[in-house]
């Protein structure tokens, strides 16, 4: 009997898969940097020497140790080619920034002006991008054409299996060729959508690993057939397949799944939040410049409407309501009041079309989304964000919550004046449960895809389309 190894107590188990490029692109990389480094001596007409190349050195130190770390190496074949170049463009970003810190301590080991390390620093950073796009478009046609090919074989005819099987089909710039789906059950047994696709048993997929036709096997099985799982690995521990696990909880809607260690243990984060570290500071200097501009360019109108609201209607110039803010905490939000009631108890009624409680100017406000702009307040406060799902009433969060699954997620990160389903249409009235259904998916979507140039776009949109919809009332 074969003794098994105890990986148990090793640290770090879940290891990222090293690219069999990784030589060429560090080389690549190294070529890069150096040459556009000695060409602008060179134009510059500074002499190559060793004391000039100190800093050429300490770059080409600083950026692979920072590779390293952020594992820009690894293999990039099934990931994105955006995921690869924001990788490089954070790995020689971080490089940047070490090296002007470096240079401003050591100022005595800097023997180039100021002006040419930074053109020497922001030339880099379209080289390192440029040839790693252009070398992924050579890899996609060659792998097109059958070349650099791996091959590919799935066992468990399952919703899981079944997507992935349609991912590689549909992704042939991969390079991954589909050896088949395999089970031990017989059509009778499988469901009726995945009858007849079967390539054979598990007992095939291994014999055709040992014979050297297979490259990688994924295990896509329920997480509840986990005896069956390890009889499947112990097998494949025979092989030199690469083995990959697709566990089911993949079925569910995972926000920003990442993996996190506890001491040895690594554990999978299922619903997270995109903000944290680098990003959570970036989101905010994003909202404190943008709300601080807009703030300057809205304040004489937001007088002018203060005093239409004063003088159209009795009651205050603010309407303060408390809603949900992040991680479900309840925050004031700041609106112009557009109504002659101000509910903010167990019971809230939303705005209905021609609705009594709507003040003339308040109907105006509410059509052109006017009433919003002392929110940007909650954002300088840091309530807020100026992009995020909509906040709603406590009442009407307390009901849908019963009624829409994962309805609470969208509070995983800070409200918004504007948002990824209002500049989609779903602003305003939501008469149906359905309606707040497709809300609540766009406000998780975004949520799943943040990034800053989603952020900018999202508010570019809102500027030309966002302010006024029929459905604002």
């Amino acid at each position: 009997m074969k003794n098994k190894i105890n990986n148990s107590n090793r640290a770090g188990i879940i290891q990222s898969n090293k690219s069999s490029f990784a030589t060429l692109y560090r080389l690549t990389d190294l070529v890069s940097v150096t040459f556009i480094y000695y060409f602008l001596l060179f134009n510059n007409h500074f002499p190559i020497k060793p004391d000039t190349s100190i800093m050429l050195l300490v770059g080409i130190i600083l950026f692979n140790i920072f590779a390293e770390a952020l594992d820009l190496y690894r293999s990039w074949r099934t990931q994105s080619t955006t995921t690869l170049l924001k990788m490089t463009a954070i790995t020689w970003g971080i490089t940047f920034l070490a090296i002007i810190l470096f240079s401003f301590f050591f100022p005595t080991l800097l023997n180039l002006p100021q002006n040419l390390l930074i053109t020497w620093l922001g030339l880099c950073f379209p080289t390192l991008m440029s040839w790693r796009l252009i070398f992924r478009e050579i890899l996609f046609s060659v792998r097109k054409k059958g070349r650099n090919t791996r091959s590919a074989a799935i066992i468990g005819a399952t919703s899981s299996g079944f997507n992935l099987m349609n991912q590689l089909i549909d992704n042939d710039q991969l390079g991954i060729q589909l050896f088949g789906i395999f089970d031990d059950r017989d059509d009778k047994r499988l469901p009726h959508e995945f009858q007849n696709q079967v390539a054979g048993t598990i007992a095939d997929v291994v014999k055709a690993a040992k014979e050297g036709k297979i490259d990688y096997i994924y295990v896509a099985m329920p997480m509840s057939a986990e005896a069956r799982i390890m009889q499947i690995l112990n097998q494949c521990s025979d092989t030199t397949c690469n083995v990959y696990i697709i566990p089911n909880f993949f079925i569910y809607n995972l926000l920003n799944a990442r993996w996190q260690t506890v001491g040895s243990v690594q554990t999978l984060s299922v619903f997270d939040t995109p903000f944290q570290g680098a990003n959570n500071v970036l989101k905010r200097i994003e909202d404190i410049v943008f709300s601080t501009i807009i703030l300057a360019m809205i304040s004489i109108p937001m007088l002018i409407i203060a005093a239409g609201v004063k003088l159209t209607s009795k009651g205050p110039v603010f309407f303060k309501q408390f809603r949900y803010g992040l991680d479900g905490k309840k925050i004031k939000v700041y609106k112009f009041r557009s109504m002659t009631v101000q509910d903010n108890g167990d019971v809230v009624k939303q705005a209905t079309k021609n609705d009594a409680r709507i003040t003339p100017f308040g109907g105006f406000l509410r059509r052109t989304s006017l009433d919003e702009l002392p929110q940007f307040i909650n954002v300088l406060q840091g309530r807020m964000s100026i992009v995020g799902p909509r906040p709603h009433a406590v009442a009407h969060n307390e009901q849908y919550r019963k009624l829409i699954e994962g309805y609470m997620l969208r509070h995983k990160v800070k409200p918004g004046i504007t948002g990824w389903a209002q500049v989609n249409g779903f602003r305003g009235e939501t008469e149906t449960v359905n309606k707040m259904v497709k809300r609540v998916e766009y406000d998780l979507d975004y949520i799943h895809r943040w990034s800053v140039w989603l952020d900018v776009k999202i508010i570019f949109a809102t500027v030309f389309k966002g302010f006024i919809n029929k459905n604002a009332y």
